[in-house]
């Protein structure tokens, strides 16, 4: 069955790095679009980054040069190297395959930028 094991969430402090990992099993990693998405309380979750089956990446503009998305497909893996995080990057974020509406999600990992 598919699943996706995220890690890497923590606190840091304003300024720091994070790498988040999910590693995915179950199903194709490699013709699959993944994505990392967030959401805060109050808040609607909101895609962060996006990486196609032949590696062309997206991110919006709140993070844009902050954040980069990469995988490994030997590794059936996908990152995201969070870097220049503001306290305003805190939320649970949540690793997908295949899309918003149909795809899979991992349970989701913590992050909070903090002094």
């Amino acid at each position: 069955q598919v699943q996706l094991v995220e890690s890497g969430g923590g606190l840091v402090q304003p300024g720091g790095s994070l790498r988040l990992s999910c590693v995915a099993s179950g199903f194709t990693f490699r013709f699959y679009a993944m994505g990392w998405y967030r959401q805060a309380p109050g808040k609607q979750r909101e895609l962060v980054a996006h990486i196609t089956p032949g590696g062309t990446t997206n991110y919006p503009d709140s993070v844009k040069g902050r954040f980069t998305i990469s995988r490994d497909n030997a590794k059936n893996t996908v990152y995201l190297q969070m870097n220049s995080l503001k306290p305003e990057d805190t939320a649970v974020y949540y690793c997908n395959a295949g899309g918003l509406a149909n795809g899979y999600w991992g349970q989701g990992t913590q992050v909070a930028v903090a002094s």
